[in-house]
């Protein structure tokens, strides 16, 4: 069967229970119970993924400091060169990706 789901909800009331606004806060209250908080940091915390010990890593790269002709976006940080700077207004600058 097709279900139109653009359709308005029809919701029928006469079927429902009359139930008292302490019945309601009761049951509310038992629901709520059942939820347990936790917070993401604290499990992610004690979560070790197999062979993620990186302490005995070196870098395999050579890293070259910036060039007086690159300069870093303000908006996503990355170092371009000059020919991709797309403004600057005082410190703020911003590459041709970042401006539109």
């Amino acid at each position: 069967m097709a279900t139109d789901y653009d359709a308005p909800r029809v919701t029928d009331t006469s079927d429902r229970p009359d139930d008292s606004i302490e019945e309601l806060r009761a049951r509310s209250k038992e629901a709520d119970s059942a939820v347990i908080d936790v917070d993401e940091a604290d499990a992610a915390e004690f979560f070790e993924l197999p062979g993620a010990d990186l302490s005995g890593e070196e870098l395999s790269m050579r890293v070259v400091p910036k060039q007086a002709d690159e300069f870093t976006c303000s908006s996503c940080f990355l170092v371009h060169h000059r020919s991709r700077l797309a403004g600057q207004n005082g410190a703020v600058m911003l590459c041709s990706d970042c401006a539109f």
